[in-house]
């Protein structure tokens, strides 16, 4: 029982983590997601919100972002 008591707040910040990262994980690499903030960021650009340096950069981490989601979709399939 005391036992319980003391491991009560570990499981339950562990169980936190745990959803925290499920959030992250859902919310980085959402297919959806990622094709709307690759269409913004190229509105961004053609309207010079933004330079041609820092597009590149952007687009090609949410292309990583998007072939990792990818492949991790086909793998369910």
């Amino acid at each position: 029982m005391i036992h319980k008591l003391f491991t009560l707040p570990i499981r339950s910040l562990i169980k936190l983590g745990e959803k925290i990262q499920e959030e992250v994980d859902q919310e980085m690499y959402n297919l959806p997601y990622l094709q709307q903030q690759l269409v913004e960021l190229h509105m961004m650009y053609e309207l010079g919100e933004i330079d041609e340096e820092t597009y590149e950069e952007q687009e090609k981490e949410l292309l990583r972002r998007y072939k990792i989601a990818k492949e991790s979709e086909q793998n369910m399939d």
